[in-house]
């Protein structure tokens, strides 16, 4: 389960961390200092294509040149750090190298339809920037991130913790003239990408051999500490942001607690925990007819109290209320093992 925000800043999100800081500060500098180098990194089709400047398709596809591009991106790759620190650095990278290789193929595309069906000449006008990876993490955020509504307005409008980002995404959409080939560029590839369509993950990848390079030589640069504490919550703060919270805290927590009971069980059992000793899968529970039938009201024991803030919690993470109440009960209101249960179940 994913959250679209939290509060751990950039930790465990080099990558993040460094296309936050390296693209933004050359977009500055181009701007304000180097203004008469801004026609090396213009992203113009036309001139690869007549002159061959193979080049543009890489130093125009890396830097904005306008400022409002640079600002809303870099929101958006802040907010879209979860996946680094869910999938791991080189997925991640490989994510974004792909999405940018097959959004070149795509943007060829759409130009030259563009001219042979309307007559129009969008080649030498395109956005320069890291565009068209964003635009493709769209398509994991709709997928992967489970919607929590915070507010309805308008009777069946609501707003849920990824309406930000979408109207983010929306105003880097409409922010140029012809920026939305870009955008389609970037959700096609998305698409494409993270549905495997001709095994492209597997060929578009990072190679480990690079990954390990760039983590022995770069990470240690871009890495930032982990957070001591949760940082307190002022009065002011929305509930979404303190169930974000909460959740992030809690998922740290869940990786450190199961990583330590596999620790403890591999010598014993030689691999993974198994949960279905500890007591049987919960969607299987209901579909079983036990030998014995269903025993009465008054011999079964009465069932155990649980918290309606562990359920809450369980609830928040999208699970069902029957599952979250079925856990909590099997594990002995233990939140910790509920919740691995439930995630590999």
């Amino acid at each position: 389960m994913f959250t679209s925000t939290g509060s751990s800043g950039l930790y465990k999100a080099p990558l993040s961390k460094g296309l936050l800081l390296v693209p933004s500060a050359l977009s500055l500098l181009l701007a304000l200092l180097l203004p008469h180098c801004q026609r090396f990194f213009v992203y113009d089709l036309q001139a690869v294509k007549d002159d061959f400047q193979i080049w543009r398709l890489i130093c125009g596809r890396i830097i904005c040149l306008d400022l409002k591009d640079t600002f809303c991106s870099s929101l958006l790759i802040y907010n879209f750090r979860i996946f680094e620190r869910r999938y791991g650095s080189r997925k991640f990278a490989s994510f974004l190298l792909g999405c940018w290789v097959l959004s070149a193929l795509v943007d060829f595309v759409l130009v030259e339809a563009m001219w042979y069906f309307f007559g129009i000449a969008a080649a030498g006008n395109l956005p320069s920037g890291f565009l068209a990876p964003v635009f493709a993490l769209f398509v994991p955020f709709y997928c992967s991130i489970p919607r929590i509504q915070v507010a309805q307005i308008l009777g069946p409008l609501s707003i849920t913790n990824k309406t930000l980002i979408y109207i983010l995404g929306l105003q880097l959409f409409t922010s140029g003239s012809y920026i939305w080939i870009v955008a389609i560029s970037g959700l096609a590839s998305g698409i494409c990408y993270n549905s495997q369509v001709f095994r492209l993950h597997q060929v578009l990848c990072i190679p480990k051999w690079v990954a390990k390079f760039f983590s022995w030589t770069l990470e240690p640069i871009f890495s930032s500490a982990e957070p001591a504490t949760e940082a307190r919550i002022g009065m002011g703060a929305t509930v979404d942001i303190q169930r974000q919270q909460r959740m992030e805290l809690l998922d740290r927590q869940l990786m450190l607690s199961q990583f330590a009971q596999v620790r403890q069980q591999r010598p014993q059992q030689g691999g993974m925990i198994n949960w279905n000793r500890l007591f049987p899968p919960l969607r299987q529970r209901r579909n079983i007819n036990y030998q014995d039938g269903r025993r009465s009201e008054q011999q079964a024991s009465p069932p155990l109290e649980v918290s309606e803030e562990q359920v809450a919690r369980l609830m928040e993470m999208g699970f069902s209320r029957g599952d979250a109440l079925e856990a909590l009960r099997a594990s002995n209101n233990d939140l910790n093992v509920a919740t691995n249960f439930l995630l590999q179940h």
